[in-house]
């Protein structure tokens, strides 16, 4: 493979919103536990165009300017706000709030000499951390860094036949799901401009933050004179990183193994209940465990960051432009008994946690936070459970800039550790998932000896042979 060191930047500039009203949108609970965690990193590999680059960086950057238009505070700056105690004039907490004054976002052009689509995107092979953590911007920033940094940056790197678009998005500012709306209608646009297709409807994002009683949402004040005091910043890992592709028919044969075990153990709810999710995080979770080799008494939990728009009552519309996430959890199984009592037992337990999670659920985790703030930092993560999280609902091959649909989806370094899976939709549709899979070392060398595992693996297909497509 090439040095992963001869990714070069060649420009870098600010794209501005067009100028409005100044406003300032509060961080609420769901946004301010974020300020400690990494920017959202995730990027899209594409055939090259047929321009040249500077042409495609210009008409990335156009179409970015005109996507922020409704999309402003994503051009905006974190600012903190000191509460103090009306007797004693004592500072009691910090607020943090998003000064929407048209800041601008960063584009990057970047060239990369000598690496391949194939180099970026190996099949059934490690995921070049490396390599892909040189093709995204501000690395290893923290949310609370939005304060000096741009809330959202891009980086269009060439290669020598493709181009990746890695993105850098302040996971404070908004959940993937506001994010990925976002970056698909700047897509729309881009196509537009070029009379691919027809401008896209003007889009509704919603910037007024939920509050728990249906009224005007207040700031999240954490207990702090400055927020500083509550950031950490984690050890850097050494990881492992596998691209798994699971095809239609692989995860159907996954749900219905899980189906068949619960039927027989005469779980018969649990089996009508079964979802795809829940069969598949039952395959990672299981053999997780079983590459960490775990003591049998060894407690482990399967977690999964779950959307609460439609399980709040009333829900919140899809247009909500903020973090509204939660991690849902298993009850803890000792390692023995995960493993002994099979597949479907662990795909039932997953769905049990999942419908668990109403809006009485999220409502009691709202005020046991309003109690006792906090922000999440990587001593939340625990070194025996799994953690699932991305959506493979999540449109990403849906953002065709303007010379074709995307070829892969990666992410760089951010947010990762031992056991963290991330799932993207397949590149073929048809209901497919993808799962980025990180390991330490060791447990990915176990994992790779796990035939319960693989016999669900579908092989992966190299990357499509490029093609010259115009603009």
């Amino acid at each position: 493979m090439p040095s992963p060191s001869i990714v070069r930047v060649l420009s870098k500039r600010t794209v501005a919103p067009p100028p409005r009203p100044r406003e300032r949108i509060p961080l609420t609970c769901w946004d301010a536990a974020m300020l400690s965690s990494n920017y959202i990193q995730k990027g899209l590999l594409f055939h090259k165009p047929a321009s040249s680059a500077l042409q495609v960086v210009d008409h990335l950057a156009t179409a970015l300017g005109d996507a922020l238009l409704h999309y402003y505070p994503v051009a905006g700056r974190f600012a903190t706000e000191q509460h103090r105690d009306e007797r004693t004039g004592a500072v009691v907490g910090c607020s943090v709030h998003v000064d929407c004054d048209g800041q601008g976002v960063e584009v990057l052009h970047a060239v990369a000499e000598g690496v391949t689509m194939a180099d970026v995107a190996p099949p059934d092979a490690d995921v070049p951390r490396d390599l892909l953590a040189q093709f995204f911007p501000l690395t290893d920033a923290l949310n609370y860094g939005g304060r000096e940094q741009p809330l959202f940056a891009v980086q269009a790197t060439d290669l020598a036949d493709g181009v990746f678009i890695g993105f850098a998005y302040n996971h404070a500012l908004s959940d993937g799901t506001a994010f990925w709306d976002f970056v698909n209608y700047w897509a729309s646009l881009a196509r537009a401009r070029l009379g691919l297709a027809p401008a896209p409807s003007m889009p509704k994002p919603s910037f007024e933050r939920w509050s728990p009683d249906g009224g005007v949402a207040g700031p999240a004040v954490l207990p702090c004179a400055d927020v500083s005091e509550l950031i950490e910043r984690a050890t850097p890992l050494r990881l492992r990183e596998r691209m798994l592709h699971f095809s239609a028919d692989s995860l159907a044969a996954l749900k219905e193994r899980a189906r068949d075990e619960l039927l027989a153990a005469g779980d018969a709810a649990g089996a009508a209940a079964l979802t795809r999710f829940q069969a598949l995080s039952s395959l990672l979770w299981r053999c997780i465990t079983r590459a960490r080799r775990l003591a049998p008494e060894k407690e482990t939990a399967c977690r999964a960051a779950i959307n609460n728009r439609a399980r709040l009552r009333p829900q919140l519309p899809q247009e909500y432009f903020g973090n509204t996430i939660y991690a849902i959890g298993t009850e803890p199984a000792r390692a023995g008994d995960l493993l002994a009592r099979g597949h479907g037992w662990a795909a039932a337990a997953v769905g049990r946690a999942v419908a668990a999670h109403t809006d009485a659920a999220i409502r009691a985790r709202v005020a046991e936070w309003t109690t006792k703030p906090m922000v999440y930092t990587h001593r939340f993560f625990d070194t025996t459970g799994t953690m699932i999280g991305s959506s493979p609902r999540f449109d990403m091959y849906g953002c065709d800039f303007g010379w074709g649909r995307p070829l892969a989806a990666r992410s760089g370094r951010a947010n990762k550790f031992d056991g963290k899976t991330s799932l993207y939709p397949g590149r073929e549709g048809g209901g497919s998932i993808d799962a980025e899979l990180t390991l330490m070392p060791e447990n990915m060398v176990a994992l790779e000896q796990d035939d319960e595992f693989w016999a669900g693996v579908t092989p992966d297909a190299p990357v499509p042979t490029p093609h010259k497509k115009s603009m």
